[in-house]
């Protein structure tokens, strides 16, 4: 991993009861078209902001990781939810970084990863894992928000 990789791995592992959920940034921001692709920085920020209020309103345990990091943001505790990046650049590193989390962690089982990348998803079932879609989540996330879904 890359530097603060000590940190990456204790937000990410941290223990707790219930499930906790694992979820591929960048996908679950790929699951409401708002143009997020214009300003990408600004939607991983935005992401975690929602993230933060959503673990604080709901005691879950929320880790995220981007494959792309802004550059005024770190990696570590965002309030109430954890963020990571993925270590290396390129193609499928959130997901490889998650599928390591899951595989070092020694109960996946009480993970649930937020993804709708089906290979991806047949990853972490093979490791014990459960997982939910991006836009399923997102319909949690938006009516913890209170805001429509489908709003852009």
């Amino acid at each position: 991993m890359a530097a603060g990789a000590g940190d990456q791995d204790r937000v990410a592992r941290r223990a707790g009861a219930g499930t906790r959920l694992l979820i591929d940034g960048m996908n679950l921001i790929g699951s409401r078209p708002d143009r997020w692709w214009n300003d990408p920085d600004q939607a991983v920020r935005r992401l975690i902001q929602e993230l933060d209020r959503y673990a604080a309103a709901t005691g879950q345990d929320v880790t995220v990781v981007f494959d792309r990091r802004p550059a005024d943001v770190q990696p570590g505790r965002h309030g109430a939810a954890a963020v990571a990046f993925a270590s290396r650049a390129g193609r499928n590193a959130a997901d490889d970084e998650i599928v390591r989390v899951l595989a070092e962690d020694p109960a996946p089982q009480f993970f649930t990863v937020v993804t709708s990348d089906k290979r991806l998803a047949e990853r972490a079932r093979l490791l014990g894992a459960r997982v939910t879609s991006s836009a399923g989540f997102r319909r949690r996330l938006d009516a913890a928000e209170g805001t429509p879904s489908d709003s852009t």
